[in-house]
């Protein structure tokens, strides 16, 4: 069976063009590209000069189950994620129990399969309970089919445990997804520090405790060789020591949030704690940094950290309530954003959505070349809209861009050339 997909406008992260042409796909995998004359095929889909891109790779999604499946389930995430181009979802092990043993990890993988039209791959706990004293059996893991490993915003603070876990991880070759932070610093906090946060009398953090604690990592690092991949880098003082250890060889790369890129502290002002997020919204100063990084390419992914929270948890005093928001569906149009604004590029754009995410975790897809799977998403990237919460797919409505104007809709998405959405 073949699938032609012509008049697209094709969004190649790896050779960074956006040039109109046609794609090929055949058993699952794309097969060819090219402009002109297209070839013959079983099925041709107009895409009326709408853009064709690599799906989405979303490093780090929180997903309910097991525990908190009243918040998301996998089939609701699923159903999110392919309405937002997203064909692979690499899983938080954040969940209630946390997914520290091969058993757990079999559970999640099972629930996956049964109920996900995407791609569903699940990270594991660095150590046991996510506490910090003892770390998971990491090759057992591996074998059961975790992708990588992390304690999420659980940062490990005893150095020597972290030292231990990164020196086994590097023998195995396995990447540690950190947060980083300085956790007696941050303990509490609800926003950055600075003139607002005073106003607004509310608990901050400085931006120093992110640069703290990645500096930490970095002696690690440094010290062990292991594969590591910092979660969130949100200000402007963590990216010189990023760069510095970039430019050292270290194998590290670093991603950020789609809110972080999108959202300032100001948006805080009402007390309203769909903005409340880990690390908490920082200064406009450090947005407009961590965009240019993302351009650069010193910061390489970007990711939805979506953590879907109950109405409970959130209708809370702005210090009390839950941190995080969902994210699977507002993905790419808050991202276009930065390509509306001039910031980026749709080729930078999809370097950090699916093509450098996709080489972290060593996956063929995020790509358009061929042979790589046919993960593709079609979108149209002008077209307006109000969000609008209640009609998110997610079980859990948080979402800080509720009644906001936003630009860019996802029209289809193609799993291995199956259609799972549009």
């Amino acid at each position: 069976m073949k699938t032609l997909f012509t008049n697209a406008k094709l969004i190649d992260p790896e050779a960074q063009t956006e040039d109109t042409g046609w794609l090929l796909v055949q058993n699952g995998a794309i097969a060819a590209t090219g402009q002109g004359e297209p070839p013959q095929a079983d099925e041709t889909i107009d895409c009326n000069g709408l853009c064709l891109a690599p799906g989405i790779v979303d490093i780090g999604v929180k997903v309910g189950e097991p525990g908190e499946r009243h918040k998301e389930s996998y089939a609701s995430a699923a159903r999110a994620a392919a309405a937002g181009g997203v064909t692979t979802m690499a899983i938080r092990p954040d969940t209630s129990p946390a997914i520290d043993t091969p058993e757990a990890l079999e559970f999640v993988k099972r629930r996956a399969n049964e109920d996900s039209a995407v791609n569903v791959l699940p990270l594991a706990a660095l150590t046991k309970g996510r506490e910090g004293r003892e770390m998971t059996e990491i090759g057992f893991l591996m074998d059961a089919g975790a992708v990588g490993f992390s304690d999420c915003d659980a940062v490990v603070t005893n150095t020597k445990v972290f030292q231990r876990a990164l020196t086994y991880a590097r023998s195995l070759g396995a990447l540690v997804i950190a947060h980083p932070q300085e956790p007696i610093l941050s303990a509490g906090a609800a926003v950055t520090s600075g003139k607002f946060a005073t106003l607004r009398g509310l608990p901050s953090v400085s931006p120093m405790a992110e640069r703290m604690g990645l500096d930490r990592d970095i002696a690690l690092l440094e010290m062990t060789g292991a594969r590591y991949h910092a979660d969130q880098i949100t200000t402007a003082r963590a990216l010189p020591a990023l760069e510095r250890a970039k430019r050292n060889g270290l194998d590290i790369t670093a991603g950020t949030s789609i809110h972080h890129l999108t959202l300032n502290e100001l948006d805080v002002a009402d007390y309203r704690t769909f903005f409340k997020l880990k690390p908490p919204l920082r200064s406009e100063d450090d947005r407009l940094a961590t965009v240019e990084a993302l351009a650069s390419g010193l910061i390489d992914t970007i990711s939805s950290m979506h953590t879907p929270q109950d109405e409970e948890s959130k209708r809370l005093p702005y210090a009390e309530a839950a941190s995080g928001a969902v994210a699977l569906e507002t993905l790419l149009p808050a991202a276009l954003r930065l390509v509306h604004a001039g910031s980026l590029t749709l080729a930078q754009l999809f370097r950090a959505l699916a093509l450098n995410p996709a080489k972290r975790l060593q996956l063929a897809s995020g790509r358009l070349s061929k042979g790589a799977p046919a993960d593709l998403m079609l979108f149209d990237p002008n077209k307006p809209f109000v969000l609008d919460r209640t009609t998110l797919l997610s079980k859990s409505k948080n979402t800080p861009f509720d009644g906001q104007r936003m630009q860019g809709k996802v029209v289809a998405t193609y799993v291995a050339g199956k259609k799972v959405f549009g």
